[in-house]
């Protein structure tokens, strides 16, 4: 039986990705290819990150006549799970391409979990719920077989009209068992040639667990839900020296939700690392409630780690309660500081909207912002997510608009303090008020840089400056009538 499998993300559908010249592989797609090959599929991999047009898969379609075509997204990487309608209509086009020339499809992805009676209407056979390799495998040899495929664990189908579901299949908790992902099979090269153009450098992405235990009341998890799995440090050192030996790449993205939470492990990737004499280093996501203890700290920096990327979300502790966070606003102060004084530069994510949240709770974040002065900040709008408590909250409001169409929608897609044209302000004003200061410190010589990146930051500086007026007279003209 031959299998074609492919992705259902595009990077040209989304112009601020695009524009940030941050591409990443698929790295989900590549472990499916990689089972399916150890198990002796005959396996073709199709890459639609980088393409033009989802048409481009047409002819591989045709010229392949596989048997089976495998839409199966990367569950690793948060655009992947914000369910854009970009890439909905996309697969949905792909399926039906696929159908009409009689091939069985399948659909793995946090969309297609959510959404699973939509794909099934748009020609999906089959749509893999949750963490997927396993069920994936079980799911190709019974169709190979001519076997019954009702009883597979984590799958919905379709059944002359009617779409049944089957009971879930619990998540994998021996991550070691998996093979590398198939590397191999990616055409690294226009990968690279992005990230040098842009940026001077090149980045891959390593996944080292899967789940997240914590309960933010916001965030969904329809791949690896809230139980938390870890591969070893070693296997894991072993796809990095993989990777900067074939590739010579040496940055790496740790895409897990939290990276290093199980006790020691950063330790033992440190000391592996070393052991190895490898050169890298890496950025990760985590919390800020765990970058309080020195020990830890030292041995993430020792191992490579640069960058911190932590969820702040907000100054107001009203809302970071509101959200289930289980963190304090002490806490960002505290891990901001302590991670700048072992050498790792700090990241915050920040979240607007969240529902009751006011003028003085916006400003509280903004002070926050600041007088912190993080190296990076990513900022983004409440969004409503299926299977969330948050989502429950607000699904009435989502009747004309329950998704983004690409990530720099920014759409409030319920209703707030404020309507959605303050926050899409509100986004842009931070980011003046953020380079505004960083051209100030750079002037001030309190911030540290080359002469090159001193002419930058004030460059930004001067072009921020107007905008930031004209934003802040907007955003109080709002913030005087509610």
């Amino acid at each position: 039986m031959k299998i074609l499998c492919a992705n259902a993300y595009f990077y040209q559908y989304d112009r601020k990705q695009w524009e940030t010249a941050q591409p990443y592989p698929p790295l989900g797609t590549l472990y499916a290819v990689s089972v399916l090959e150890k198990a002796g599929f005959e396996t073709a991999f199709h890459d639609n990150n980088l393409v033009a047009h989802h048409s481009e898969i047409y002819p591989r379609i045709d010229a392949q006549q596989p048997q089976l075509l495998v839409l199966y997204d990367d569950g690793f990487n948060y655009l992947t799970k914000m369910c854009l309608t970009n890439m909905r209509e996309a697969a949905f086009e792909i399926l039906a391409y696929a159908k009409a020339r009689g091939i069985t499809t399948v659909c793995n992805s946090s969309d297609s979990t959510d959404h699973y009676k939509e794909y099934h209407a748009q020609g999906a056979d089959y749509v893999i719920h949750g963490e997927g390799e396993r069920t994936l495998l079980e799911l190709c040899e019974a169709l190979r077989d001519g076997k019954e495929t009702a009883h597979i664990q984590g799958i919905s189908y379709k059944k002359g009209k009617e779409v049944s579901l089957s009971p879930a299949r619990p998540v994998l908790r021996s991550l070691d068992e998996l093979p590398m992902a198939a590397w191999d099979r990616i055409d690294i090269d226009p990968y690279r040639r992005i990230w040098m153009k842009k940026h001077g450098f090149f980045s891959l992405n390593i996944a080292t667990t899967r789940g997240c235990p914590y309960k933010c009341n916001w965030c969904a998890k329809p791949i690896y839900g809230n139980r938390y799995n870890s591969r070893s440090p070693e296997r894991v050192m072993d796809e990095i020296e993989y990777l900067v030996r074939r590739f010579d790449v040496h940055y790496f993205w740790m895409c897990d939700d939290i990276f290093g939470l199980k006790p020691n492990w950063v330790q033992r990737f440190r000391d592996e690392k070393q052991k190895r004499g490898l050169d890298f280093q890496y950025k990760i996501q985590s919390r800020v409630d765990l970058m309080l203890k020195d020990d830890n700290l030292d041995a993430l920096v020792e191992s490579g780690a640069d960058i911190v990327w932590v969820g702040a979300e907000s100054g107001s502790q009203k809302i970071l309660d509101a959200m289930d966070k289980g963190t304090q606003v002490a806490q960002i102060y505290e891990a901001s500081r302590k991670l700048k004084a072992h050498g790792a530069r700090i990241a915050f994510f920040l979240q607007f909207g969240y529902l009751g949240e006011t003028w003085q709770d916006i400003q509280k974040t903004l002070h926050m912002v600041l007088d912190l002065m993080p190296d990076e900040i990513g900022i983004s709008v409440s969004y409503p997510l299926p299977g969330t408590g948050f989502y429950e909250k607000v699904k009435s409001d989502l009747d004309k608009k329950a998704n983004w169409k690409d990530s720099d929608d920014l759409d409030l897609m319920f209703h707030n303090t404020y309507p959605p044209v303050f926050y899409k302000t509100l986004h842009r004003y931070v980011h003046n008020r953020y380079r505004i200061q960083k051209g100030l410190l750079t002037i001030s010589g309190r911030v540290k840089s080359s002469f090159r990146e001193k002419g930058k930051n004030m460059l930004r500086m001067l072009y921020h400056l107007p905008q930031a007026v004209y934003h802040r007279i907007i955003l109080q003209r709002y913030a005087k009538h509610t």
